[in-house]
Order: structure tokens, then C-alpha cells, then sequence
């Protein structure tokens, strides 16, 4: 295999993958011009077309993805072998991929990335925030981090933070309008503030739980909305009934501006966790910060 060639696959696997021109170059740290130079010379000598390109989006061809199905475990074992020479080094260093929901990007992995850098000034780390449920190994990622219960039974996952717990909320001046619900079913009768499942844009169903008593509460109101921080503000001002993460709104409790309702119904669950794929050859950066949150010296987050 000429010098060349892996370059080239590397790049072909990294637009199917990213699924854009622009965020595999940005990714290799190439043009766009140039990243195109590269596959259009690629298909020339292959003689044959590897992707289908629209204005709007990029898509393997038949013959594409074929190639792909066979490259992707090769450039996976050339990557491990990198990484196992890499991994003699004292000092881990490269590329460390993460993929997390905004909430927990915020809470708990914020406190941790000074600290993490300061210690090993040769890692780079790339943090992409998506609240979508992804393949990590799909997308090319070294781990995620999710609630536990959504993590795949074969992820190893290492918990980042405590239990957390969803309670609904409401301003004193919505109680003084509307009064406040005694059960779930109530809510109905009340204006919620709803969201969205990020992965396919349906309502969210508040969830209870009291005893051996489940249910869910498909909730109706003026606002829909996904940032918390708009929630939170929406709430305090008294638009309507909130489901928010109890560690964010214990001190406005504490001070009077909201009020904990049906306090019975929403025990705490497990949090978050970070995870990533089984591996005889785990990357020496994904290792570091593995240890990193293992560390019982370390800020435990603010939940």
C-alpha cells in the first residue's frame, strides 16, 4: 500500500461518517477544497464513484459503502496499534473525543476539564454536546455520557455523578392563580411547560412514581420548550407548572421562589455516566480520564 493510500481511506471513512465535507475536514484539520481533491482522486484511481453528492448532503454509493463495511475494522486495528505504541508513553496525549448531553456537559464534566488539562497538556479534547442518544462507535467518539439508564448493557460505564431526581415546580404566583395539583392526574387540568424528545421530537410524558404506583403524565400548557435555562425562567415568572432537575432548583426553593410540588411522586433514579466500548487497547487519554473521574479527591458535581 502506497503511502498515500491510508490517508486517503482515513479521509473517505471520515466524510461517511460525518456525513459532510465541511466536519470531515474540520475534523482531519484539512480544507474542504482540499478534502475533495483527495476523494475525487481516490475515485479516479478506483475507477469507480464511492460517494453520492447532493448540494444538501453526502451518502457512500453502492460500491461505498461495500468499501467501507471492509475498511472501517482494518483503520479500527491500524488506529489500535497507534494507540498501543502511544500508550508506552508517560505522558497520555492526542485526540479525546466525547459526546454529552448539554446538562451534564454542564454539571459535571465542566468541573472536571481544568483540572483533567492542567494535569495532561498534551490531550486534546473534543466535547460535542448533543442531547440525541448516538452510536459512539458509529460516530467515532472515545466515550459518552448519559443517564445510566440509557446506556448500553455492553458499554463499560464508570458513574460521574450521584442520583438525580425530576420534580415539578411552580412559582408562588401560579399557585395563587391556579392552585397546585395533589396527584399527577391533576396536570391535566393545569398549564405545563412540556418538552421535547430530542431524538424524535415527541412530547415528553412527565413520569411518577410513588410505591408500587407508575404513571406518566402527558402534560399541556402555553410554553414547549428544550433549554432548561428558558424553562427556568418561563417558571419564575409564573407561566405554568415545571418538570426540572431537583439540584437546579433546591436554592430557589430554599428562597421562596418556587414551590416543590407532589413531592411523594418523584424519588431519585441513577445519573449520569460516562461510558465507552469494551477494548483490549483502551486509548491512553480515554484511560487518564477515566482515572481522572475515579479520583475520590475529585468534585463530585453538584447534584
Amino acid at each position: 500500500m502506497r503511502g498515500s493510500d491510508y490517508a486517503e481511506l482515513k479521509a473517505f471513512a471520515a466524510i461517511v461518517e460525518h456525513g459532510s465535507f465541511a466536519r470531515a475536514a474540520a475534523h482531519l484539520g484539512v480544507s474542504p477544497s482540499a478534502l475533495s481533491q483527495t476523494i475525487r482522486g481516490l475515485e479516479e484511481r478506483l475507477g469507480i464513484r464511492l460517494l453520492n453528492r447532493t448540494t444538501r448532503s453526502v451518502a457512500p454509493s453502492e460500491a461505498g459503502a461495500r468499501l467501507l463495511a471492509r475498511l472501517r475494522p482494518a483503520l479500527d486495528d491500524l488506529d489500535a496499534a497507534v494507540a498501543g505504541v502511544t500508550s508506552l508513553r508517560d505522558t497520555p496525549s492526542g485526540l479525546l473525543r466525547i459526546n454529552s448531553t448539554r446538562l451534564a456537559a454542564v454539571d459535571y464534566l465542566a468541573p472536571l476539564i481544568g483540572p483533567f488539562l492542567n494535569t495532561y497538556p498534551d490531550v486534546t479534547l473534543d466535547l460535542v454536546i448533543d442531547d440525541r442518544l448516538v452510536d459512539i462507535v458509529a460516530q467515532r467518539f472515545d466515550a459518552g455520557v448519559r443517564l445510566g439508564e440509557k446506556v448500553e448493557k455492553d458499554m463499560v460505564a464508570v458513574r460521574l455523578g450521584g442520583e438525580l431526581q425530576l420534580i415539578a415546580v411552580a412559582a408562588p404566583s401560579y399557585i395563587a392563580r391556579f392552585g397546585r395539583p395533589r396527584t399527577p392526574r391533576e396536570l391535566q387540568a393545569h398549564r405545563c411547560i412540556a418538552s421535547r424528545w430530542p431524538s424524535d421530537g415527541s412530547l415528553y410524558r412527565w413520569e411518577f412514581e410513588r410505591g408500587e404506583e407508575k404513571l406518566e403524565a402527558a402534560v399541556q400548557g402555553p410554553l414547549i420548550a428544550n433549554d432548561p435555562d428558558l424553562v427556568l425562567r418561563a417558571v419564575l415568572e409564573g407561566v405554568g407548572i415545571a418538570f426540572l432537575f431537583a439540584h437546579r432548583v433546591r436554592p430557589l426553593i430554599a428562597a421562596g421562589k418556587l414551590v416543590h410540588l407532589l413531592k411523594d411522586w418523584t424519588p431519585p433514579f441513577p445519573g449520569f455516566y460516562l461510558y465507552y466500548p469494551s477494548r483490549r487497547q483502551m486509548p491512553p487519554a480515554l484511560r487518564a480520564f477515566v482515572d481522572h473521574i475515579k479520583d475520590p479527591a475529585r468534585p463530585k458535581g453538584t447534584a
